[in-house]
């Protein structure tokens, strides 16, 4: 068992027409996730437009998240590339009461283990007593970690890097540290983790599919015949073949206009696309409110 355990979304961020943070509806939403089933909520993970809100912003939402009854379940999603400003956010979060969070190393640069490590390094030597996930998804960061390197950092900061997002796939098969919570974060890949003793899931669309997520998991822990765990895959499938956020956005825009709502260069699914994505939904009879129909 690691440190965290179960089905946690990576929350979508609500903005206005203004495209400013609308924290509430922001919040809401992420407590509506738990009490659907996830264990857990990310906020600002790549899903919540992370790289695109600002750190004023951030600071706004996370002020407002202790008044929540699920604050307990909540892990801050940094989102940045400076040092500096991921420290400042660490800060905040820990003075208010919060110190989980889900760390990805900084866009763009080339680098390796070596500095990856020296960058994690400044973090925890900075802000003491934290739990950090390390966020392992190339596509966005440029960076794939290493087991090694996953293993050193472990090694060095036991009870503070206390587990991994693996959305780049490279190391939950094959990754075994004691203690530590390894999460891919596509449900195609949940039960087959379970069984290779992982901890979970960090998903985009558990934003839409955390009863089937959560399903899965619980018959998987219950020794019970697993009933859901194809759909679940299936739903997941149809999402892979569209960019996740605008997926994900042009369907619960359907039940809330300010979902339509992201900063550029996000959008919406095209007038095609939309069409296309919900007649495969409909195939699997994916309904929103009763997703675990037959």
């Amino acid at each position: 068992m690691g440190y965290f355990n179960g089905i946690f979304a990576a929350t979508l961020s609500i903005l206005n027409s203004n495209l400013e943070l609308d924290c509430e509806k922001t919040l809401k939403h992420a407590e509506n996730l738990i009490e659907k089933g996830c264990h857990g909520i990310v906020f600002f993970g790549s899903t919540g437009q992370s790289q695109l809100i600002s750190l004023s912003e951030k600071i706004k939402l996370i002020n407002i998240l202790p008044k929540s009854k699920y604050k307990d379940k909540f892990i801050i999603g940094t989102g940045l590339n400076s040092l500096s400003d991921n420290v400042s956010l660490m800060k905040i979060s820990k003075s208010i009461g919060f110190e989980n969070f889900l760390i990805m190393p900084p866009a763009y640069y080339k680098y390796n283990d070596e500095d990856v490590i020296k960058f994690y390094s400044r973090l925890v030597e900075s802000v003491k007593e934290s739990k950090i996930i390390l966020y392992n998804f190339e596509k966005l960061s440029g960076y794939k970690f290493s087991k090694k390197c996953i293993t050193e950092l472990a090694e060095k900061f036991p009870n503070i890097i206390v587990g991994v997002k693996d959305s780049s796939y490279n190391l939950y098969e094959d990754l075994k540290i004691k203690d530590f919570s390894i999460l891919p974060g596509s449900e195609t890949k949940l039960l087959k983790s379970l069984k290779l003793g992982c901890s979970g899931i960090i998903t985009a669309t558990t934003n839409v599919t955390a009863f089937l997520a959560r399903d899965v998991y619980d018959k998987y822990k219950n020794n019970s015949n697993q009933t859901l765990n194809e759909k679940l895959c299936l739903v997941r499938g149809v999402f892979d073949k569209f960019n996740l956020i605008s997926a994900l956005h042009t369907l619960m825009s359907k039940e809330d206009n300010d979902f339509k709502n992201l900063i550029p260069p996000l959008k919406l699914l095209s007038n095609t696309e939309e069409k296309i994505f919900f007649s495969e939904l409909e195939k699997l009879n994916f309904n929103l409110n009763k997703p675990e129909a037959a």
